[in-house]
């Protein structure tokens, strides 16, 4: 009968290029109202947190609720500075992209507050399994910004020699695992890297970090089995930014569920927790880790955010949502939620902040000088005797015999 036809839903976005933006669809509660449990609790006991949001900063950034971290005001502004540091790195080698001096590009613009705020609540032994977006936490650990310049130029002084494409980093001295191109693959390498530190009977735990758009993926659900499983000590992240290049989050699913609630088909606690709140995120993963910690087992949050830029320096956002939909996004700038929480503690100035934003845009000046004088893309690179390094512990005959015909 007419009536028994089938149709097929397809998920499409509230709004497109033209369109107005708003985010009336989007339910922000209040800050402070979520509970905190106990790191003990099991996870049937906590299976409404996927739910709600985790939020500590109020509209007038105030630190309010049983989630408020308690972090000093040196702690905080170390956060701020690699906020900043970030955003402020970003600009500068945007503008190198489009100066011809690399190939490639990706902004962390809107999501600052998450490398930073959990790079300073884990251990410097602990392990990070990042995706793109995850450069501060490198900044919140001092790495060299010329080393990271010196990386997506490919040039001479390049850390990783040439074998790896622009803006994927790798830092193992500052718990920063190998990013990867395939950004899904990384989830399951932190699991297996906290299984291994779990049978070793060490004291690291991992994070790893996955995109909501690769939550469809094989790699995700069986990461999430591998740590129910054997309890792995470690927090596995889904940074909600809303969209996957130009695939948006219902995509993925994110119509029918909240992705923390993912969590509760495989026995994890989840938790949903604002991304651009530098407190919520901090205390979140200090719970999670502190679970992890005691044995306790793995933790599934999602990082409610938004992505500002485009997903690259190959996107542009304008084909595919309203343009400026960024500003309207109802979570604001994390940036500037961790400067007006300081200033109303006290603990801030807007001449401090302007101070800063100099210091460490002559800082990124500097490094980007530096790395030109060595050389931007294709006028300097890594000797060619790389190639042949650090892939057997043997060398292979025919590695010989091509090394020597090549004269290196």
């Amino acid at each position: 009968m007419e009536d028994d036809k089938l149709s097929l839903h397809i998920p499409t976005p509230r709004a497109r290029p033209g369109d107005p933006v708003t985010f009336d669809h989007i339910s922000i509660p209040a800050a402070g109202l979520v509970r905190r449990p106990e790191i003990s609790a099991s996870e049937e006991q906590l299976r409404d947190l996927p739910y709600d949001l985790i939020r500590v900063l109020d509209p007038d950034g105030k630190a309010v609720g049983p989630w408020n971290p308690q972090l000093s005001a040196d702690h905080l502004r170390r956060g701020l500075r690699a906020m900043l540091l970030t955003r402020i790195f970003d600009d500068q080698l945007f503008r190198a992209h489009r100066q011809g001096k690399t190939t490639f590009f990706m902004k962390s613009a809107g999501e600052e507050a998450i490398g930073a705020s959990q790079s300073l609540a884990l251990r410097a032994s602990d392990m990070c399994f990042p995706t793109y977006r995850v450069v501060s936490w490198l900044m919140a650990r001092d790495y060299p910004v010329v080393d990271l310049v010196n990386q997506i130029y490919s040039n001479a002084n390049d850390p990783l020699k040439g074998r790896q494409l622009p803006i994927l980093y790798s830092a193992r001295d500052y718990g920063f695992y190998s990013l990867s191109g395939n950004v899904g693959t990384r989830i399951g390498h932190a699991v297996g890297w906290a299984m291994a530190s779990a049978y070793k009977r060490d004291t690291r735990i991992a994070i790893g970090y996955i995109g909501e758009g690769s939550t469809a993926e094989g790699d995700f659900h069986e990461a999430l089995t591998f740590a129910s499983v054997y309890r792995a000590p470690v927090i596995l992240c889904v940074t909600n930014n809303q969209w996957a290049i130009s695939s948006f989050q219902g995509i993925a699913g994110g119509e029918a569920t909240t992705f923390a609630a993912k969590a509760i088909a495989y026995g994890l606690p989840g938790l949903r927790v604002d991304g651009n709140d530098f407190l919520a995120v901090h205390a979140a993963t200090e719970w999670a880790a502190q679970r992890a910690r005691a044995n306790h087992g793995a933790t599934l949050i999602e990082l409610f955010t938004y992505r500002a830029a485009g997903h690259s320096t190959s996107d542009d956002p304008t084909k595919y949502r309203p343009t400026n939909e960024e500003q309207a996004w109802p979570l604001g700038d994390p940036i500037e939620r961790l400067k007006q929480h300081l200033l109303g503690i006290g603990e801030w100035s807007e001449l401090r902040h302007t101070e800063l934003i100099a210091e460490l845009t002559e800082h990124v000046r500097g490094a980007c000088k530096e790395a030109d004088a060595v050389g931007t893309f294709g006028k300097s690179k890594p000797s060619a005797r790389e190639m042949f390094e650090d892939v057997y512990k043997e060398p292979d005959w025919r590695l010989i015999e091509q090394r020597r015909e090549l004269g290196v």
